[in-house]
């Protein structure tokens, strides 16, 4: 199941930067093994609305009952867009496998291939994936997104017991 979620969000990865922007962060919450969706970041804007729209992913989980949850972003971008120093190799895709009590990060560097630039200067690039990094049992995760693998859930209408914290 793992090598076919990673294959799945690097696809998505080399569609987006093949069209010149960089997929937002998405979610996939799993329940006893299996995926129940996979839920993209609403559109963010830099600062204090991109840390809380990013956080919120944890509300998924908490709808969906999930007992784990992957997510998958782009260093730079969620620095950027949360205005946050980068932590780790960027560019780089990375991947957080996150149950109640643990969690595992994964990172997939690469370089970018520009394939072409627009007018407007938007640049369409072709990542080169590099070898994936060793596998990093509690590694550390910028704060919206440790919110949104394993913080707390925003208060759930009916009252659902958050599985995933």
């Amino acid at each position: 199941m793992w090598n076919g979620l990673v294959g799945v969000v690097k696809e998505a990865y080399t569609a987006g930067l093949g069209e010149g922007a960089v997929p937002r962060p998405v979610m996939m919450p799993l329940v006893r093994g299996k995926l129940v969706g996979l839920i993209w970041v609403r559109p963010l804007k830099v600062g204090q609305d991109a840390l809380a729209g990013i956080a919120e992913l944890a509300n998924i989980a908490t709808a969906a009952d999930a007992d784990e949850v992957v997510l998958a972003w782009e260093t730079h971008d969620v620095a950027t867009a949360c205005e946050l120093p980068i932590v780790g190799p960027a560019p780089c895709l990375n991947m957080v496998l996150a149950s109640r009590d643990r969690h595992v990060l994964h990172q997939f560097p690469y370089t970018e291939q520009l394939l072409s630039r627009s007018p407007e200067g938007w640049a369409s690039v072709a990542p080169d994936w590099r070898p994936a990094s060793a596998p990093q049992p509690g590694g550390e995760l910028v704060p919206p997104i440790q919110t949104a693998a394993t913080g707390p859930p925003i208060p759930h209408q009916l009252g659902r017991p958050r599985a995933v914290h």
